[in-house]
This record gives C-alpha cells, sequence and structure tokens, in this order.
C-alpha cells in the first residue's frame, strides 16, 4: 500500500528574482505540483501534499532544476524537506494537518534553515533515514554545482524526455546536449532516484 508525502519548501533568494522570473517560476511550480493539494504562503513558500511518496524525490528534483535554470549572479534555488508516511488528505488547509508527514515535514524544513541545506527526507524509520540522508547530502552535493544550462537541461530529462528530445527543443547539438547531461551528473542523480523509490516501496510493505 503506498504511503504518502508531504514536502515543505521555499524559494532561495526569491526577492531578486524579479516580476518576470518570478511570474515564471511559480506558474511552472504549479505545473509540476500538477493536480495535487498544494499552498503557497508568505509569497515563497508553499506546501506540497502527493497521494504517493514515490514521486516526492522527482517532484523536488523538478522544482530545484527549473529555479536553478533561471539563476544569472543570482544563485536561485527551492529548498525543500520530504516526509514521507502514513497521512489521510487535508480536507482543509494542509497547515491545520496534524498527521505525522505534516509535523515531520516542517521540523526537517526548519532544522534545514539551520544547517543551510537545501533538501532533506525525512520518516519515522530511524535506518530508512541513514539511506535518506546519505541520497540527501549526495544530491546536495550535486545541485550545488549546477550550472543554468546544466538544471535547464536535467529539468527535461527528470520529465522523461530523452537527449535527443532536449537537443530538439533548444536547437542544440546532440554532444553540446550530452556534455550538459555528464557535467550536471545525470547519470547518478537517476541512480539516487531509483534507490530512495526502493526505500519508499520497502516502507510501503
Amino acid at each position: 500500500m503506498a504511503i504518502q508525502a508531504v514536502l515543505t519548501g521555499d524559494i532561495v533568494n526569491s526577492t531578486r528574482l524579479g516580476t518576470s522570473r518570478e511570474k515564471k517560476l511559480m506558474k511552472t511550480l504549479q505545473q509540476v505540483f500538477n493536480n495535487n493539494k498544494f499552498e503557497f504562503y508568505r509569497g515563497d513558500s508553499f506546501q506540497l501534499f502527493l497521494n504517493d511518496a514515490t514521486a516526492a524525490l522527482q517532484t523536488a528534483l523538478l522544482c530545484r532544476t527549473f529555479a536553478i535554470s533561471l539563476s544569472d549572479a543570482d544563485h536561485f534555488d527551492v529548498r525543500i524537506s520530504i516526509a514521507a508516511g502514513k497521512a489521510k488528505t487535508p480536507s482543509k488547509a494542509l497547515s491545520a494537518s496534524r498527521d505525522e508527514p505534516f509535523i515531520l515535514s516542517g521540523r526537517a524544513f526548519d532544522e534545514m534553515i539551520k544547517q543551510e541545506k537545501r533538501l532533506a527526507i525525512i520518516t519515522s524509520h530511524s535506518l530508512a533515514n541513514i539511506g535518506l540522508e546519505v541520497i540527501c547530502d549526495y544530491l546536495n552535493a550535486v545541485f550545488s554545482t549546477l550550472t543554468r544550462k546544466q538544471a535547464e537541461v536535467i529539468f527535461e530529462l527528470l520529465q522523461g524526455k530523452t537527449q535527443q528530445m532536449v537537443a530538439d527543443k533548444f536547437k542544440k547539438s546532440k554532444s553540446t546536449i550530452h556534455q550538459h547531461v555528464s557535467a550536471g551528473r545525470w547519470t547518478e542523480i537517476e541512480v539516487l532516484l531509483k534507490q530512495y523509490e526502493k526505500i519508499i516501496n520497502q516502507l510501503s510493505q
């Protein structure tokens, strides 16, 4: 039986985005959230509820890569904490829910801010958390060096597009796209996504 996930996040350096990029980012975040229940608050913060926790990490990375793809001198990003566990779909405001994943996500998010991290994943299972922390540390290291162009390409790959499709979209050669893919460490990101899904599937059993 699938377990749920709650994502709590905010936009890093949001005050420097400017009106045009802010609208573009907010529109894309809403598209990434799709038909799932979500709320924005304080302008640059949000909470998202997913019925299937296996999609949570991919969703978080889509948010982060798109934000980074908007970067120039300022490095934009989205800071996100993911909590996976049993929860009911809230009938009212997400902020009113007291189910465990909502509480864990909020606590993890507060701790992230203190530690200046951009991604955290937490569950109520201590052994699972060890593996999830390794995944987060690795991804935080990868994303700390991700360039705007690399993030732009990886955002497309996270949606299931091939390198050729990305090359066609951006009117670039496949070799150029492959360079961004390699430098952006896409192969490692794919492995980490699969490892995350394995852990979540184990928790669902």
